[in-house]
């Protein structure tokens, strides 16, 4: 993995590297990119989600996903990150804060009920989304659990998500502009993400 967020040689790499620490000792980022993209994409084929009501949809419940997900690669699946990371000129959350500012934006979930009108919830969903891509808990898979948790959301009230196939890049711009307060992109992608099933 090349080091996306700017914090080459901490704990979670392996020494004079930036490659991450896994469960498979690969020390070459292509090598772990692809197995990464290779396991992530079974365990989340393989999921068997549970009946959930909106007050399931806690940070234990996203911790629990990014488990699933990356169990066979790395150590920490499931944990939040005790470094601070940055990208570009995006600053996430402090390591320290992470707990505390999760469970303000989590306690808002059961709200979604309330939105009946398909444009306010979805407005409502791509603020959600960028305010939890800024906490970034983990070391690594932030955007693919958020989008898995978002999808299994969306689900429990009645919606269907089919991503649009846009680029990497596209959805970094997304988030970057949500960063700072322009939302526009985000709603876009949920408006063509989210339909009725």
């Amino acid at each position: 993995m090349r080091d996306k967020y700017g914090v080459a040689h901490d704990k979670y790499c392996y020494p004079d590297s930036d490659v991450l620490i896994n469960l498979l000792d690969i020390q070459d980022t292509d090598a772990l990119e692809e197995a990464d993209a290779e396991f992530t994409a079974e365990r989340y084929r393989t999921y068997k989600p549970s009946l959930l009501s909106l007050s399931d949809f806690s940070f234990e419940h996203l911790k629990h996903l990014h488990h699933h997900l990356f169990q066979d690669l790395y150590e920490w699946a499931g944990q939040t990150r005790d470094v601070d990371i940055s990208k570009g000129d995006t600053r996430f959350c402090t390591w320290t804060r992470i707990e505390p500012e999760a469970n303000k934006l989590f306690q808002t979930i059961p709200t979604l009920a309330d939105y009946h009108d398909l444009d306010e919830l979805i407005e409502k969903v791509a603020d959600l989304f960028c305010e939890l891509n800024l906490l970034h808990p983990f070391r690594e898979g932030n955007g693919r659990v958020l989008r898995f948790f978002f999808e299994e959301l969306l689900y429990t009230i009645g919606y269907d998500v089919t991503w649009p196939k846009i680029s990497q890049q596209d959805w970094i711009d997304a988030n970057i502009a949500g960063v700072n307060l322009n939302l526009e992109l985000l709603n876009m992608i949920f408006k063509q993400a989210i339909s009725e099933y």
